[in-house]
């Protein structure tokens, strides 16, 4: 589901960036330290923590070799690397970090406990955590919401393939609990808001055609006929403006706390 990092970028990519950015200064880390990106993709948390933290070093790991090798390609910075592990058995030693964090990842980790428990591992006493993930329930990621929006109207067994069915954890309070059980302190948790405009019909659908995510790989199942006929759907369903673009925005909920000791 996850493997190509250019068609990734166009259907997901663009808007993580924005969030990235807001979410590592969010952070609050202090300059000079030393970052793990655990699930980090095609780069763009890795990217924002070279451009706004000041960071010695970031480590991005993830266990997609094509979003490695992605991430190797764009991002030519000495103080970034990258490494193929998975998020429940990070290649780090304990206390080895100054800052761990994940954005759009944990709710696709089989075991989320244990990967918040294993970046709380490897950072050091008083180190920060922190996570993002899209809301995908009504007023949160737009673009995808409206999409299962459709499939359900046309398909009721689509529900269950909903991200919003599927991944109760990206909410407030399932991620403060996340964090709080993998022993983390002064846990908080702040909405990131960003505009996901488009500037057509093709400018939205297009990336769905990629394959990457559940809603693509939903649409790739589907016969040419009901494809069409959800294209449809979504063409008069979506909001234009004047210019025919179509102005959606998109929710993440960020978390982040620090390691006790």
């Amino acid at each position: 589901m996850w493997a190509t990092g250019e068609a990734y970028e166009p259907y997901v990519g663009r808007w993580s960036r924005l969030v990235a950015d807001r979410f590592v200064r969010w952070m609050g880390a202090s300059p000079g330290g030393s970052w793990r990106d655990i699930g980090c993709g095609t780069g763009a948390v890795t990217r924002a923590v070279l451009d706004v933290a000041d960071p010695v070093s970031v480590v991005g790991m993830d266990p997609s070799e094509g979003y490695v090798d992605y991430a190797r390609r764009h991002i030519a910075d000495r103080r970034a690397r990258f490494v193929l592990a998975d998020a429940v058995e990070l290649p780090f030693a304990d206390s080895t970090a100054s800052v761990a964090v994940s954005g759009l990842v944990l709710n696709f980790v089989p075991d989320p406990a244990r990967a918040a428990a294993e970046m709380a591992r490897v950072v050091v006493p008083g180190g920060r955590v922190g996570v993002y993930v899209w809301d995908y329930g009504e007023g949160g990621m737009e673009a995808i919401r409206a999409f299962w929006d459709a499939a359900v109207a046309l398909d009721g067994q689509a529900r269950a393939l909903d991200e919003a069915v599927r991944f109760p954890l990206c909410a407030r309070g399932p991620l403060v609990e996340l964090l709080v059980g993998a022993g983390l302190e002064d846990v908080e948790v702040e909405e990131i808001r960003i505009p996901t405009g488009f500037a057509d019909f093709d400018d939205y659908w297009t990336p769905f055609l990629g394959g990457q995510g559940p809603a693509p790989a939903y649409l790739s199942g589907l016969s040419e006929g009901r494809r069409l006929q959800l294209r449809d759907l979504l063409r008069t369903a979506l909001p234009r403006a004047a210019d025919g673009s179509i102005p959606l925005h998109a929710r993440a909920w960020a978390a982040r706390g620090r390691r006790g000791g």
